[in-house]
């Protein structure tokens, strides 16, 4: 327990809501990750909202499979996957049990653990780079697919844990289209973000694949 209320742990029930209401409401909260080396804290600066089988955008849209299966869990646990054959990222499952959604965690500053992050993040040219985008912020803090499903909210010992930390003022939570969604999700204003901070990732629209054409 904990004197300190940026210190003590997000209830289950802070995810037990409309993944709306969840993302912005996520921005400024600390994501702990514990390692063997120590721990990585991270303040939450950039946050994406996926709606499950009601969204084109999510990996829930067309329904359950092995790869989603986490988001359609109880809520309070990271969904983890794969993307591009190289990378992870990690989102926050919301809503209750049964109807996936999540919030995807974009950007992030460190606040404890900027050697252990950096030393996963060698080409970063400065600290605001260390998580700054999902990929990076994923193997900043030693993110990859076996933490798919692992619960946030427990107070039993776990790698990934979620704090109060300062929830940001109102007035500085910016919100729009998400970063490279295209089709019907692509106009979604569901990318939050805090006005101003060094650490958010700069907004790419989606750009279609270019199909090759063998000649005949």
């Amino acid at each position: 327990m904990t004197d300190d209320p940026a210190r003590s742990q997000l209830p289950r029930d802070f995810f037990d809501r409309p993944v709306v209401d969840v993302a912005p409401d996520l921005l400024g909260r600390t994501l702990v990750r514990h390692t063997p080396d120590g721990p990585i804290e991270l303040r939450l600066t950039e946050v994406e909202a996926y709606d499950g089988e009601s969204d084109p955008g999510s990996h829930a849209y067309r329904g359950r499979t092995a790869r989603n299966a986490t988001m359609f869990g109880p809520p309070g646990h990271a969904y983890v996957y794969f993307i591009y054959g190289m990378w992870f990222s990690i989102n926050l499952v919301c809503g209750p049990e049964g109807k996936a959604s999540a919030v995807l965690l974009r950007a992030g500053e460190i606040l404890t653990g900027t050697t252990l992050a950096a030393g996963r993040r060698p080409k970063a040219r400065n600290t605001n780079e260390l998580a700054k985008g999902p990929a990076r912020l994923a193997t900043a803090l030693d993110i990859d697919r076996s933490l798919d499903g692992t619960d946030v909210c427990t107070t039993a010992a776990t790698p990934l844990s979620i704090l109060h930390g300062t929830p940001a003022p109102r007035d500085r939570v910016r919100n729009g289209p998400r970063t490279g969604v295209g089709g019907d999700g692509a106009d979604h204003p569901w990318r939050y973000w805090i006005d101003g901070d060094p650490t958010v990732s700069r907004y790419r629209p989606h750009t279609p694949r270019r199909r090759t054409t063998s000649a005949t």
